[in-house]
C-alpha cells in the first residue's frame, strides 16, 4: 500500500552541471561516479541516472543531520561546487516521479521544493502538461488531447473509467494514479561500490594521540549511526590522515564480519591508526570512509559468549531509538561528552 501524504520520506533529484551549462550550454556528466560517491557520504541510498542525474532518499540523512531536505539540498550544492566545482539544479519532492518532475521545472542552479501535502501536490501537477508524466507518450498525450485532456490537472478530473476506455485498461490505471501524484516506485540503488564517510579537524595541528583517539571514536560512532539508520552494514574501513604540510596518508582495513556497531567500528580505526606509527606526527585532520556498504539482512553476525558484546549492542539499539526521537546528540559516548 502506498504511504500517505505526510508519512514518508522526501526524494531529492539532483541535475549536475558544469559552470558552462548555467548559461545554457550542455554538460558532459563525466563526473558523475564521483557525485555519487559525494552524495553517499550524505545517504547511501542513491540511484544514479546517467549521464548526469541522480535520484537520493534523504530519509535517513535527515534525521542524523538534524536538517529537512531543503537543508540537506544546500548542503549538497555547496559540497558539489566546492569539492567538484560542479554546480547542480535539485528537485525535492515525497516521491522520485515528483522530485524529477520538479527538477525539470527548477531554473537552473536553484532547488524546486513540493511539499508532502495533498494539496501542494495538487497544486504542482494541474498546471503540467500531460506529457510530464512518465510513461506518457507522444501517441497517449495525442489521444488525451484529442479530447481536451492536455494538462495533468484536466486529466486528474475525469473518472478513472473514461481514462481506460480512451487508453486502455492498464494504462488508464497507471495514468490516473499519475496525475493524482501516486507513485509506487522507490530509489533502486544501484552504485556498484557504496560508501559513507566522516572528517574531524582539529583547529591547530594535532600531536596529542588521545585527541586522535577521541576524533576517532566520534567519526566510528557517526558513521555506525548512520548506517544502522538506514539498514546497512560495511565490509572494509579506509583510514585518511591529513597532515600539516596537507600531504596524506590513506590505509584501508578489511572487517572480519561486516557491520555497522561503533564498537566494532572504532577498535578497527584505532588499529588503523596505531599502525601509522604518528607520534611525532602533527595531524591537521582525520577521516573514515565506511565502504562496501551492504543491506543488514544480508550480513551474518558470529555469535560470542561475551555478554558484554551483547550488552553493548543492546545499549546501542536503545541509544539509537534516543536518537531518532531526540536528535543525533541526544546520547553521545561519555569520552566524547566532556
Amino acid at each position: 500500500m502506498a504511504l500517505q501524504p505526510g508519512e514518508r520520506g522526501m526524494i531529492l533529484c539532483i541535475r549536475f552541471h558544469s559552470g558552462p551549462e548555467l548559461q545554457g550550454g550542455g554538460g558532459s556528466g563525466a563526473t558523475l561516479p564521483a557525485l555519487v560517491g559525494l552524495i553517499e557520504d550524505i545517504s547511501p541510498a542513491v540511484q544514479a541516472l546517467p549521464p548526469d542525474t541522480a535520484l537520493v532518499d534523504v530519509r535517513g540523512a535527515e534525521r542524523y543531520f538534524g536538517q529537512d531536505a531543503a537543508g540537506i539540498a544546500s548542503v549538497l550544492r555547496v559540497r558539489a561546487l566546492a569539492h567538484l566545482g560542479t554546480g547542480c539544479t535539485i528537485g525535492v519532492a515525497p516521491t522520485p516521479m515528483l522530485a524529477r518532475m520538479a527538477v525539470r521545472r527548477a531554473a537552473p542552479g536553484t532547488t524546486l521544493v513540493v511539499a508532502d501535502d495533498g494539496r501542494a501536490i495538487e497544486r504542482f501537477l494541474e498546471p503540467g502538461r500531460v506529457g510530464e508524466l512518465p510513461g506518457v507518450g507522444a501517441a497517449t498525450a495525442r489521444a488525451l488531447r484529442a479530447y481536451g485532456l492536455d494538462t495533468i490537472g484536466k486529466t486528474a478530473a475525469v473518472p478513472l473509467s473514461t481514462l481506460q476506455r480512451i487508453t486502455g485498461v492498464r494504462m488508464g490505471r497507471e495514468l490516473y494514479e499519475k496525475a493524482h501524484g501516486v507513485d509506487r516506485t522507490g530509489v533502486a540503488t544501484n552504485a556498484a561500490a557504496r560508501s559513507l564517510a566522516a572528517e574531524r579537524t582539529f583547529s591547530r595541528d594535532e600531536l596529542d594521540q588521545e585527541r586522535h583517539r577521541r576524533a576517532l571514536l566520534s567519526i566510528t560512532e557517526e558513521l555506525g549511526v548512520r548506517m544502522r539508520g538506514t539498514d546497512q552494514v560495511c565490509r572494509s574501513l579506509t583510514l585518511t590522515v591529513r597532515y600539516a604540510d596537507r600531504s596524506t596518508t590513506t590505509r584501508t582495513r578489511a572487517l572480519t564480519e561486516p557491520t555497522a556497531h561503533s564498537a566494532a567500528l572504532a577498535g578497527v580505526a584505532y588499529r588503523i591508526h596505531e599502525s601509522l606509527g604518528l607520534q611525532r606526527a602533527r595531524v591537521r585532520a582525520l577521516s573514515v570512509r565506511a565502504e562496501g556498504l551492504v543491506p543488514a539482512e544480508h550480513a551474518t553476525h558470529q555469535l560470542t559468549l561475551d555478554p558484554a558484546d551483547d550488552r553493548a549492542r543492546r545499549i546501542e539499539a536503545v541509544a539509537d531509538r534516543a536518537r531518532a526521537k531526540f536528535g543525533p546528540r541526544a546520547i553521545v559516548p561519555g569520552s566524547l561528552a566532556a
